[in-house]
């Protein structure tokens, strides 16, 4: 069974003591730091660019797991690389040649992954998914954090998971948006294997307890 991971999500930190929010994650039994980057035009919000993930990565421990809500992403894979980012997700709805945009993710080095909005079934990854190192399950509309989740998100896993199986590919599933200790189980049960916890995490009173609660209620 393979080791399932919680990455909390940077977008929902205080921006004012992001070093401070950094060092608690690495310090926390958290795996992952997932970073939304938003242009206002894919998305109907702007959250941070370049110089901020370059502040993030000199101090961030871990991996770096970079979404991309913007229109034409492969306009920056290269900058992306540069600071020194691990995984870079794009959307699909953003993405008109989406193999070629994925193989150019790994030609820099990084994990390829790829996003679905909510309304967008999961079956448009079968043609790509041995290419796809992270599949993304938007569990909100993106844009904000601090949404409800929505429910249709656990039958999408599993249609994802059986995608995958079918074809032999090693895809993670990811979870973005809504994630909490009522559905984190339910979500793993269902075949996720990452979970994106943003204002779960950083709105808590104890956010290391949190993240480790989290953490063992999935593992």
């Amino acid at each position: 069974m393979s080791k399932k991971i919680v990455a909390p999500s940077l977008l929902a930190a205080d921006f004012a003591n992001l070093q401070r929010d950094i060092e608690m994650v690495n310090n926390s039994e958290a795996d992952w730091f997932h970073l939304d980057v938003m242009d206002g035009v894919f998305v109907p919000n702007i959250s941070f660019g370049m110089p901020v993930i370059k502040a993030i990565a000199k101090h961030a421990n871990k991996i770096l797991d970079t979404h991309l809500m913007i229109v034409d992403p492969d306009r920056y894979i290269k900058a992306f690389a540069d600071l020194g980012v691990h995984h870079l997700t794009v959307h699909y709805e953003a993405c008109t040649h989406l193999h070629r945009t994925l193989q150019a993710i790994k030609a820099e080095g990084m994990k390829a992954g790829v996003a679905l909005n909510p309304h967008t079934p999961v079956n448009v990854l079968e043609d790509v998914i041995k290419d796809v190192d992270i599949a993304l399950i938007m569990s909100v509309n993106p844009g904000f954090g601090g949404q409800s989740f929505i429910d249709n998100t656990y039958k999408k896993v599993k249609q994802l998971k059986e995608i995958i199986v079918k074809n032999n590919a090693s895809t993670l599933i990811e979870i973005d948006g809504g994630v909490n200790i009522d559905n984190a189980k339910k979500l793993t049960d269902a075949g996720a294997d990452v979970l994106v916890a943003g204002s779960f995490v950083f709105s808590s009173k104890d956010q290391l307890t949190t993240i480790k609660e989290l953490k063992d209620t999935i593992s």
